[in-house]
């Protein structure tokens, strides 16, 4: 697509200096206003998240960060990067990935931003380009192309419905769609998965709650589940040893231990389940700031008054049992235990994402569960 010439004061300009960072990270907030459910992240975990002294995934990746500006005023944002961990789809392909995507409504904005994008991936040997990703496949991934009515839960984008069309112009096609089920803590779980935990736990199948006093050990053994029952899942890229110890660290002042349950299978760890507060039901009305008072404020709601809301991102079982009779059930007694657990702390609604359409095994799970779609996020490729 030609540049519109008429929007020759449009430019775009590499993120170099934290002023720059800075505008980067407040752009969104500003595009979407006048949206009621949007929920602006907290700047200083924004902050930390886009920087190789704080995020480890620097330290396997590059990563360009694009603003576009017109007339002196900041317009959109995009991020182009490049994983040496991400494995390739294909003989003598090499992808690349394009994440932060915002920008007013208007084509050339979105336009000049791709081509910032596209062209620093080019000239570092991409022939693909895929997105979003915000930064990483194990983070914020897609853009939200159906259920706009609702906020998104912690860790989950909001994009305005626009968005959409705009990439689309751009000349990216869908590769893949995830999914977000949203399910009433409530309401009892359908009858076929009552059936299935009303069974009760086999012999040699053990249910527990994460062990606080063992942190750094329960995080490294929950990545290590992660890791391999999610190995075969379309863009699948391995969490390292340092995102471990940065999750870890990240996770420990929102996670309720109560929350996380482990299945064991004749001593060995199985599977896992995570349930987190949803921090955005606490953090919607501080607008990203956490001084003078929002930190304040932040623990009151989600340690004292407590949060209504929690978000599964986390499930898997390690294949060598997901085939096995005991592993097969392992996750609804996970979810069921979890599940009555929120429940008895006054959680009353909880979300099941993000779930890659292609995964019919967790889809059934999710819809077994009581889950409901309710959103959808696209992620869109294109050839350079």
């Amino acid at each position: 697509m030609p540049f519109d010439s008429t929007n020759a004061d449009l430019s775009v300009i590499p993120v170099k200096t934290a002023d720059e960072l800075k505008r980067f990270i407040a752009l969104p907030a500003r595009l979407n206003a006048k949206d009621p459910n949007w929920i602006t992240p907290l700047t200083m975990e924004r902050m930390e998240a886009l920087s190789p002294k704080t995020n480890p995934f620097f330290e396997h990746a590059e990563v360009q960060l694009f603003l576009a500006t017109r007339g002196g005023r900041d317009v959109g944002r995009i991020s182009a990067q490049i994983d040496q961990l991400t494995p390739q789809p294909a003989p003598g392909r090499l992808d690349g990935h394009f994440g932060m995507i915002a920008g007013e409504d208007d084509a050339a904005v979105f336009q000049i931003l791709f081509r910032a994008a596209e062209d620093w991936l080019r000239a570092r040997g991409r022939t693909h380009v895929v997105g979003p990703f915000n930064l990483s496949i194990n983070e914020e991934v897609g853009l939200l192309v159906w259920g706009f009515d609702t906020p998104p839960m912690i860790l989950m984008g909001h994009d305005p419905a626009y968005a959409g069309k705009r990439v689309e112009e751009q000349g990216y096609v869908k590769a893949q769609d995830v999914f977000a089920y949203r399910a009433d803590e409530t309401g009892d779980i359908p009858e076929i998965a009552q059936r299935r935990v009303k069974r009760g736990l086999p012999a040699g199948v053990v249910l527990r709650q994460l062990d606080m006093k063992r942190y750094d050990e329960e995080v490294q053994t929950l990545t290590d589940i992660l890791n391999d029952a999610w190995k075969d899942n379309w863009g699948f890229t391995p969490t390292t040893e340092a995102e471990t110890a940065q999750l870890g660290k990240a996770l420990k002042q929102v996670i309720d231990k109560r929350l996380i349950w482990f299945a064991e299978i004749d001593g060995e760890a199985a599977g896992v389940v995570v349930f987190l507060p949803n921090v955005n039901e606490a953090i919607a009305d501080l607008k990203g700031k956490l001084l003078p008072f929002g930190w304040a404020k932040l623990l009151w709601r989600l340690k004292v008054k407590g949060v209504k809301s929690a978000r599964i991102p986390l499930m898997g079982v390690k294949r060598k049992f997901s085939s096995t009779q005991r592993g097969r059930m392992l996750p609804f007694w996970m979810m069921k235990a979890s599940r009555d657990m929120a429940m008895s702390l006054g959680y009353n609604r909880y979300e099941i994402s993000w779930v890659l359409e292609a995964n019919k095994a967790m889809t059934h799970i999710a819809e077994n569960v009581g889950g409901t779609h309710y959103k959808t996020y696209r992620i869109y490729e294109k050839a350079l």
